[in-house]
């Protein structure tokens, strides 16, 4: 009994042989096992060195950073992310983005029958339906990016607590679905400007891209800052709803910039704010290359078409600016996101 258990367990066979008569086999086994090291785990004794355990690099965040160039390179969370706001947009409707479509006619067929038929006598700008809706076009995209740009973190809050993911995420995800929104509006303008008989030059496609690059930029920049603010004040996106609705007299749409122009002399400090606007800025430029390009097609001239001087360099220097704001606001973002999780 005592042979078979002592196979089983060496150990144990040199512990039970430590007896009377034994103890010149046991002391035998005994140092055996002591030299073999890898048989049995040898702790060290309290007051010896400890060994320590370094990390290796620096400690990262439980979340995912990267700012824009990391939502960027997230391509696939974008799609998933603007697949779910438009699912959320269109839930339960038969059309579905058709009405992207339907609407933006409609309102145009108002813009074409109420100002052609009623306001036209008393306006002196050409193709008058033309010129306001190129601005809204452009302001509704605007106003859509930032109003849902701020309510992103807020309204996926759910998503922001649970998710490892960049937070930018969600305010880009906001811009791209107001510009898939503004894309069927953006067709229709184009439409109707070649039926007209639209044509341009180079001046005119240089507008075109200035003009569009300010307003996505500096859309962006703004709706990326007010997502993050909107975590700490939860009112400011009805702030930010209110100051939207203004947009449009903000602009030269419902009247030409001409009447800006004409204050310039007399009123040089109020011009120029005015102009320091990059929406109004963008709709000069997107207006010289929509607008101009179909009145310039009939030959129509009069003091109301005439654009401000120095255009293209003030829409290169709003560019820049534009670029500089995103910049910083993605570094306002990174500050506010810390405390996100406190506030949500």
């Amino acid at each position: 009994m005592s042979n078979a258990s002592d196979q089983e367990h060496p150990l144990h066979e040199a512990v039970i042989e430590e007896g009377p008569g034994r103890k010149p086999r046991g002391r035998k086994r005994a140092r055996r096992l002591a030299r073999k090291a890898a048989s049995m785990p040898v702790v060290p004794a309290i007051g010896e060195p400890q060994e320590s355990r370094a990390v290796e690099g620096p400690l990262q965040p439980p979340t995912a950073a990267g700012g824009l160039v990391g939502v960027l390179q997230r391509r696939w969370l974008l799609q998933l992310l603007v697949r779910r706001e438009m699912a959320k947009r269109y839930s339960g409707s038969f059309l579905g983005l058709l009405w992207s479509y339907i609407q933006p006619a409609i309102r145009f067929g108002v813009y074409y029958v109420v100002v052609l038929g009623l306001i036209r006598k008393s306006q002196s700008v050409p193709e008058f339906a033309l010129h306001l809706f190129c601005g809204i076009v452009f302001t509704h995209y605007f106003a859509e990016t930032v109003s849902g740009g701020t309510r992103s973190i807020w309204a996926n809050r759910s998503l922001v607590d649970r998710t490892s993911l960049p937070r930018e995420a969600f305010p880009i995800a906001s811009m791209l679905t107001a510009a898939l929104h503004t894309f069927p509006q953006l067709v229709l303008l184009m439409l109707v400007c070649v039926l007209v008989g639209w044509q341009t030059d180079l001046v005119g496609i240089v507008s075109g891209v200035l003009g569009l690059a300010i307003v996505v930029i500096f859309s962006t920049a703004v709706a990326l800052f007010f997502s993050a603010v909107n975590v700490y004040y939860r009112d400011f996106q009805n702030i930010v709803g209110t100051l939207t609705q203004f947009m449009h007299f903000m602009v030269p749409m419902m009247y030409p910039v001409t009447r800006v122009m004409a204050v310039s002399h007399s009123h040089p400090l109020i011009y120029q704010l005015y102009m320091a606007n990059p929406i109004a800025e963008a709709v000069v430029l997107l207006q010289r290359f929509f607008w101009f390009g179909s009145i310039q097609a009939n030959g129509e001239r009069n003091p109301s078409t005439a654009f401000p001087p120095g255009m293209l360099e003030r829409g290169a220097i709003t560019l820049v600016a534009c670029l500089i704001l995103l910049w910083f606001a993605q570094q306002a973002f990174t500050r506010l996101e810390v405390k996100f999780a406190e506030h949500l």
